[in-house]
């Protein structure tokens, strides 16, 4: 499975520029492209509602948040989106692909695996960062 150059390129800029609060990235055609990009300012909110009720995405989200010793933090989140209701075959894509598109995007934090969006609620991404 081939990865675009604007994936590697949005994470860079997600990550090095933070000018990105999440990236949603689809396979095409054999290759990984970007879906949406949601800006700086998106709530975590804007991010789940970013993806399809019944297809899968991979994604990435930037999680700001204070620490108990009030320190501002960002961690970064892989999210692998596979909904019940997508297609099989589509499901066995992006699971076969998963771990080699992850290994490009270098300075993934936290991996989340979610089927429905109870799977990926923000008390959940809360709890793994910190």
């Amino acid at each position: 499975m081939a990865v675009s150059d604007e994936c590697k390129l949005k994470f860079q800029e997600l990550k090095a520029k933070r000018n990105h609060r999440f990236i949603v990235f689809m396979i095409e055609d054999q290759e990984i492209v970007v879906d949406k990009v949601g800006n700086p300012k998106a709530s975590y909110e804007d991010f789940t509602a970013s993806l399809p009720s019944n297809e899968c995405r991979y994604a990435i989200f930037d999680f700001d948040f204070v620490t108990v010793e009030n320190v501002q933090r960002s961690k970064i989140f892989f999210v692998a989106w596979s909904p019940d209701t997508a297609k099989v075959r589509q499901k066995m894509v992006y699971a076969s692909s998963k771990d080699r598109f992850k290994r490009e995007l270098d300075g993934i934090q936290f991996e989340l695996q979610a089927t429905d969006p109870s799977e990926m609620s923000l008390d959940i991404i809360k709890s793994r960062a910190h």
